[in-house]
């Protein structure tokens, strides 16, 4: 029996029948079929008839890429799968043939072959495909749309605005055009699932006196453990401390700040911070003893006078969570996930707590946030702002 070595050795020792240079010219010529085979191929999965052989994708993306402008317009310069989707280098062109070709096991497996499989997966795909854009600096659509080449002067004037400050922080173009060539996925699909986990994690919680917990929903606040009397609304991720219970109702300490002039019946979470705790009913506030003064000072910038305040109230013990770092979480994906819609959004340490208050407004008419959805992404705003932050 030969050893490695023989084999090895046999492996490498020229034939003796057949001569070295036809050895060589067989390996030339193997090479360049080889080479030709596999450019061949790779030109092949590179057009749209390959990339909408799939009824996945003809019946899903690519009949809502041709009622868009990259399809048909007055040029008739149009946008095909490829030119956005695959990477024009050959490196990065290989490796995302490498990663589709895992995507076969979707096809297989049927994972979005109905609309409605397609339609519950489509905020996934989109999101990588929208990392994948966003790390490689969109470099498809620059490919077509660079800007050097643009003609500023004959955008409108916000666009203009808008451009020339993208231009000049070289911003990637997925940042701000998203759902340009399909449909959007429902963005809300994230943090909503994210606050079902809550919802459940929320029946589970044991309340016992003596702990704090956070708010999870919005909660009205009452004068009396009937639950009749009402005293106020505390919105949510709050935190309360449990100081008595009798049958669903549960007393509760909120501690904040509130203004000495007027009625002061809104509570805050900090000193001249207008991060909003709870709403408290007029006469409530008024009612003399009914807060437990801490401390006082005096906002140098307003001259206003502010009060550290505790008091009690009661409400049910629904809705309460043990951390706040999961509600956190809901509130980052709400905000990410429906303000990068039109553009990228501003890291929350851009902006200090009360700025933050009118740029979120801005916001609120291009979002489809709820009410309650609205102040607790506002309030996860401002508690990461640049307050509480050295992020920024």
């Amino acid at each position: 029996m030969k050893s490695i070595k023989q084999i090895l050795q046999h492996f490498f020792t020229p034939s003796k029948t057949i001569g070295l240079g036809i050895l060589i010219l067989a390996g030339f010529v193997g090479g360049i079929g080889f080479w030709t085979t596999f450019d061949a191929g790779l030109e092949y999965t590179n057009q749209e008839q390959f990339c909408i052989g799939c009824h996945e994708m003809e019946n899903n993306v690519y009949q809502e890429l041709q009622s868009t402008i990259h399809f048909k317009n007055r040029t008739g310069v149009r946008a095909t799968c490829p030119d956005c989707h695959v990477p024009h280098n050959f490196t990065d062109k290989i490796a995302r043939k490498a990663q589709a070709s895992m995507e076969l096991w979707a096809k297989l497996t049927g994972e979005v072959d109905t609309p409605e499989k397609f339609s519950k997966k489509r905020l996934e795909m989109a999101k990588r495909e929208w990392a994948r854009m966003s790390e490689n600096g969109s470099a498809e659509c620059r490919s077509c749309h660079d800007y050097n080449s643009m003609d500023f002067d004959k955008m409108s004037a916000d666009a203009r605005d808008q451009m020339m400050d993208a231009a000049k922080n070289d911003q990637s173009c997925i940042d701000c055009h998203k759902g340009i060539a399909h449909h959007m996925p429902d963005m809300s699909a994230g943090y909503k699932a994210i606050m079902d986990d809550l919802n459940t994690q929320a029946l589970e919680t044991s309340v016992r006196s003596g702990n704090t917990y956070y708010t999870l929903h919005n909660k009205e606040l009452f004068l009396d453990p009937e639950m009749t009397k009402k005293a106020g609304l505390m919105i949510s991720s709050v935190p309360v401390e449990v100081v008595s219970s009798q049958g669903d109702a549960i007393e509760v300490k909120i501690t904040g700040w509130r203004k000495k002039k007027g009625s002061g019946k809104i509570i805050m979470q900090d000193f001249a911070r207008n991060i909003r705790v709870a709403s408290l009913q007029r006469k409530v506030a008024k009612t003399k003893g009914f807060f437990n003064v801490l401390d006082a000072k005096e906002d140098e910038d307003t001259s206003i006078t502010w009060q550290n305040v505790d008091f009690t109230l009661w409400t049910d013990k629904t809705d309460l969570v043990e951390e706040v770092e999961p509600i956190w979480e809901y509130a980052k994906e709400a905000y990410t996930a429906t303000c990068s819609r039109c553009h990228s959004q501003p890291a929350e340490a851009h902006f200090d707590s009360n700025t933050w208050v009118g740029m979120f407004k801005g916001m609120l008419d291009f979002a489809d946030f709820e009410k309650e959805e609205e102040q607790v992404v506002l309030r996860y705003l401002q508690m990461h702002s640049s307050d509480y932050s050295n992020d920024h």
